[in-house]
């Protein structure tokens, strides 16, 4: 539209008041009010500034429950692991256990060091009416195996004899061949027994409570802690734990009990 299209009868500054009159017709009958759109505005800045500060804490709200959810969702799918304060290397046996190492070597004592321990892997010999002794001079002369060639590794940190007896063939603070794949987190026990049934005489089982509470005395670690070789690898090991579940729980129970007598 060109500047001499605008009619000269009219001027728009002296007659605004008289023309905002003239209003359209609203089709549902009546008059359409017109908006003040100067008006509109300063609502509109009015309602975003008078709710800012609600809006800000609001978004804070959401940001803080968004991170909580994160870090919760972390703690499930992660977990929280406390700090190991167990100083592996400067726990001492008491007198009941006969420590006598077996040598370094790379197929039953590797010299590794273990960071720390989770578990206690109860196990069984599986040759009926064997020493302690013979099954710890097994484990020694392992060592005797050619690198070059390969051969046998087995070994574990204790060993629980026919008549009670305790023997240490590896230190706490370093990992033995027993508990493949959890070598690197827990501790063996081998356990000698009379028969193919793999059950324990008296003597037997009541040093293997003994030992167990004493380790999870010192490792702090609780019954709950205390675990088969067949709950490691599936293995039927040991087997009378293995067989008779009844045993193995009843088992865990003494454990936990000497555990309390200890404290």
């Amino acid at each position: 539209m060109r500047n001499d299209d605008y009619s000269d009868d009219i001027d728009f500054d002296r007659d605004y008041d008289t023309i905002r009159q003239i209003q359209p017709q609203s089709p549902r009958g009546g008059y359409y009010i017109a908006p003040d759109r100067r008006r509109g505005a300063r609502n509109r800045r009015r309602g975003f500034l008078g709710n800012f500060p609600a809006a800000l804490a609001a978004g804070i709200l959401a940001f803080v429950l968004g991170c909580g959810a994160g870090f919760g969702g972390g703690y499930l799918k992660w977990g929280y692991e406390k700090p190991y304060t167990v100083d592996l290397k400067s726990i001492k046996a008491p007198e009941w256990i006969d420590q006598n190492f077996i040598r370094k070597n790379i197929f039953s004592r590797p010299d590794v060091s273990l960071k720390r321990v989770r578990n206690i892997v109860i196990h069984y010999v599986g040759n009926p009416g064997t020493s302690a002794e013979a099954n710890r001079k097994y484990f020694d002369s392992l060592a005797d195996q050619d690198p070059q060639k390969g051969g046998s590794s087995s070994s574990s940190h204790f060993i629980v004899g026919l008549d009670g007896e305790v023997l240490q063939c590896i230190p706490v603070s370093e990992m033995a061949y027993a508990n493949a794949p959890r070598n690197n987190d827990t501790i063996a026990i081998e356990t000698c027994h009379p028969d193919e049934t793999g059950q324990y005489n008296q003597e037997t089982y009541d040093s293997l409570v003994k030992l167990t509470a004493w380790l999870c005395s010192e490792l702090d670690l609780s019954a709950s802690d205390v675990i088969r070789h067949y709950d490691v690898s599936e293995k039927g090991c040991p087997k009378y734990f293995v067989d008779h579940e009844d045993a193995w729980k009843q088992f865990k129970k003494d454990v936990k009990e000497a555990l309390k007598e200890m404290k």
